[in-house]
């Protein structure tokens, strides 16, 4: 594909910040949506909450990625911090449905951010994305974030879902608390160890997002996960090996909510899913096992 340019929203945060730079180091020129006045060239002013967008700085936009929300582990889960999820989620989304369908040009495709929290608590039993959403505060706020999209679907702009599990990092998300436990000798499993973390390494994440920019034919919920979840027991193994660290005591869960605040309801629920329709597109895994991933995220 030639140069494009591709709006990018949330790009601040761990995903978004390795997207851009891998888009900019091929040559697309990005446009970062910011909540707050435009103040260099490659920003474009927008605020979900007031539904604004400064649509004109869309203009020649061949494709939008939607990856912006309040952080899922920054905050205790208040009532008001649950507000805050769902709102920055679904709110962000409505607003940038509306503006790229009021575009001339709208872009050729909406890749919007999502999550495995549709699935709910799987326990060990495998879901693709063929699965109903699962029940409880993370499926629904997923499926009113997905539905807030509907407006860039039903005017055909191309629109697909990424569904996006652990992402293996060395900062940010629930890795990025887990490293610092680990280096320090007190990581352990965490309550049973027997629940399953559907993860994907950070390189795998981007590649799957311009994947899913780039492939014509792709459209509707797209697992990001690998293709091998593994049980929480696993990831303390595979850690202890990869930092050379014992890792024999179970962590106490007090401890957990504490470094983990609001994902710790997450990391301790099981969700085994698994990338069916990523993998039917064609796409390749540069690291599918959770060795390689921690490995990656060490390097």
């Amino acid at each position: 594909m030639g140069p494009m340019r591709i709006a990018v929203t949330g790009s601040t945060g761990l995903i978004g910040t390795a997207l851009v730079r891998s888009l900019r180091s091929d040559g697309h020129e990005v446009v970062r949506l910011v909540r707050r006045p435009a103040r260099a060239g490659d920003e474009v002013e927008w605020d979900p909450r007031r539904q604004f967008v400064d649509v004109a700085g869309l203009a020649g936009c061949e494709g939008v990625v939607n990856l912006a929300g309040a952080g899922i582990g920054d905050r205790r889960w208040t009532d008001a911090y649950r507000k805050e999820l769902r709102d920055s989620r679904v709110l962000g989304t409505a607003a940038l449905a509306k503006a790229v369908v009021s575009l001339d040009t709208p872009p050729r495709v909406l890749v919007c951010g999502s999550a495995i929290g549709y699935y709910g608590d799987t326990g060990d039993r495998p879901v693709d994305e063929s699965a109903p959403p699962g029940d409880g505060f993370l499926p629904n706020m997923v499926v009113e974030w997905e539905g807030a999209a509907a407006p860039a679907e039903e005017a055909g702009i191309r629109t697909a879902f990424a569904r996006t599990g652990l992402v293996v990092a060395p900062k940010g998300g629930a890795w990025g608390r887990m490293f610092p436990l680990f280096k320090a000798g007190l990581g352990g499993r965490l309550g049973s160890g027997r629940q399953y973390w559907s993860f994907i390494a950070l390189h795998d994440e981007v590649a799957a997002l311009r994947h899913l920019l780039d492939t014509d034919s792709l459209s509707g919920p797209f697992n990001l996960t690998a293709p091998h979840p593994v049980t929480n027991g696993e990831v303390t193994s595979a850690m202890g090996r990869a930092l050379h660290r014992p890792t024999l005591f179970p962590a106490p869960e007090w401890a957990l909510r504490v470094a983990l605040g609001g994902l710790a309801g997450d990391v301790l629920s099981s969700a085994r899913v698994l990338p069916a329709r990523l993998m039917e597109s064609g796409f390749s895994f540069a690291f599918p096992g959770i060795d390689d991933a921690i490995r990656a995220a060490l390097r």
